[in-house]
């Protein structure tokens, strides 16, 4: 292995979604770090099957409101 060309491994603190932390090796900022997941597998509909509207018309109706009159014809 090279020397020089890699970056520092060192062990960080993962806190969860649900407030349980462990301990990891990790690239990720400096020896004693801690990550704090927005998402984990605890909490995201991938793997829980619960999907929830995140946006409740905001997106949706700018959406609909820009391309509503796409597919009309004008003569």
């Amino acid at each position: 292995m090279k020397s020089g060309i890699h970056p520092d491994y060192h062990e960080i603190t993962v806190i969860m979604t649900d407030g349980t932390e462990y301990k990891t090796h990790s690239c990720y900022g400096e020896a004693g770090a801690t990550l704090r997941l927005d998402v984990d597998p605890k909490s995201h509909p991938a793997w829980t099957g619960v999907q929830r509207m995140m946006d409740t018309g905001g997106q949706v109706a700018k959406f609909n409101k820009r391309f509503a009159g796409i597919g009309t014809r004008t003569k």
